[in-house]
């Protein structure tokens, strides 16, 4: 069975942010964090250990991605000058993001491309690779759009990129990668429920990778009325964890064994199935929670809001805003 298979970069730029890097910059591939640095270090470091097998092809590999973080710092700086013009604005607080990347599905060997700028967290300009043309919803970046469309090597450069170039080095560190990317590893399951008016909350956590599906049944058909199915969201430990409500108040406890929870892990055939027959009215672990949506805002903060655009575009969308950036 296939799968597909991710590299993304996100590059982020502040302006007046106390105790925090101007610039930050990530690698992640297949939503694993692999390549990281910042303003203040002004160096590339890995996040994987087997993301140093790199160097054996290309003992240069490092030295050049440290290169690329203290050079795109002077550019995201030029971004955000130039971003405050053309929005008339002075001082304050504000951020310019660039994410870019490729999809390379390994069955198919089909590839795809995106890119999107954003500044203060909207849309600021995207890369359409059918088009071969810029998209901005401001009026802002029209002047970018136009003048990055009127050089065609640039664009014909662009899309050599995300086309040969992005793919190839994806599929390089997949498969320095391949013992850990493609691992499975099946979740934890609870069934709480706080109250016994209250809804019922299924939880897995701790499982790896993030392509998982959960849901309600009722007498073993999937059942839809009063479920409330929450996203997947990243552990601190780089596995996931997901929830999926039902609202049970109308149905006689009586009923309840009708019911179960079901979770499905791509690439795995066996479900974890979790009936109703077997839970109890049960207290949240509030401390837990606390310590994993802690642990989560600290690794939120320590990329720079990675996840951000992650929620808004599933997948990518093309980009590159500045009058001075090129990729």
């Amino acid at each position: 069975m296939g799968a597909i298979h991710s590299l993304k970069n996100y590059f982020t730029a502040s302006s007046q942010v106390p105790n925090f890097p101007e610039f930050v910059g990530i690698g992640v591939v297949d939503d694993v964090v692999t390549v990281y640095c910042d303003s203040n270090t002004g160096k590339a470091v890995p996040k994987q250990d087997w993301m140093n097998k790199v160097t054996g092809g290309d003992p240069q590999y490092w030295d050049r991605q440290s290169q690329i973080c203290v050079g795109q710092h002077q550019v995201f700086k030029s971004n955000i000058e130039i971003a405050k013009e053309r929005f008339n604005q002075t001082g304050g607080f504000h951020l310019y993001q660039w994410m870019y990347g490729c999809e390379w599905d390994d069955e198919t060997n089909e590839v795809k491309g995106f890119e999107q700028d954003g500044y203060d967290g909207e849309d600021f300009l995207s890369f359409d690779m059918k088009t071969e043309t810029f998209i901005t919803p401001v009026p802002q970046a029209i002047v970018t759009k136009h003048k990055l469309e009127s050089n065609r090597g640039f664009i014909a450069q662009k899309v050599n990129y995300y086309t040969q170039i992005c793919p190839e080095w994806l599929k390089k560190y997949v498969s320095y990668g391949r013992s850990s990317l493609m691992r499975k590893v099946l979740p934890s399951v609870s069934v709480l429920q706080k109250t016994s008016s209250s809804q019922f909350h299924c939880h897995a956590t701790g499982f790896y990778p993030n392509r998982a599906e959960m849901f309600w049944r009722k007498d073993g058909v999937e059942h839809h009325e009063g479920v409330v199915k929450g996203e997947i969201l990243p552990n601190n430990d780089e596995t996931f964890q997901m929830s999926v409500d039902l609202d049970l108040s109308s149905v006689t406890p009586e009923d309840w064994d009708k019911y179960d929870c079901v979770f499905q892990l791509s690439g795995v055939n066996e479900d974890i199935v979790t009936r109703l027959d077997k839970v109890t009215k049960k207290e949240f672990p509030v401390g837990v929670v606390v310590g994993v949506i802690t642990g989560l805002l600290l690794l939120a903060v320590s990329i720079a809001g990675v996840y951000m655009w992650q929620k808004k575009y599933k997948g990518f969308k093309p980009t590159n805003t500045s009058d001075t950036s090129s990729t």
